[in-house]
């Protein structure tokens, strides 16, 4: 696999939540990455795609929550979010998309 298309699968989607948009004004960014990224894989791939230098990632591993559906038990899938913190000057405007 080539490294853009690694990139591309290292980074799933932007998190678009009224937490995330506070966090944007102090200059970070939180996507959803699969179970198995790391954070040296997810800082470079958003340096890759985006062309912003970043100085620090944080992983959050959110487990599924068990939920019913029409009386029958079910569980919703556990995800991984990265917030990523970008150097003074760099931004990444995620509505826009790449």
């Amino acid at each position: 696999m080539s490294a853009a298309a690694r990139h591309y699968d290292t980074i799933l989607s932007p998190v678009i939540t009224e937490k995330s948009t506070l966090l944007s004004e102090e200059s970070k960014v939180v996507f959803f990455v699969p179970l198995s990224a790391n954070k040296g894989e997810i800082a470079e791939a958003v340096e890759a795609l985006f062309k912003v230098k970043v100085t620090a990632v944080n992983t959050i591993k959110v487990h599924g929550k068990t939920k019913r559906f029409r009386g029958i038990p079910g569980r919703r899938n556990d995800q991984k979010k990265a917030v990523v913190t970008l150097a003074e000057g760099h931004s990444i405007d995620v509505t826009t998309g790449l």
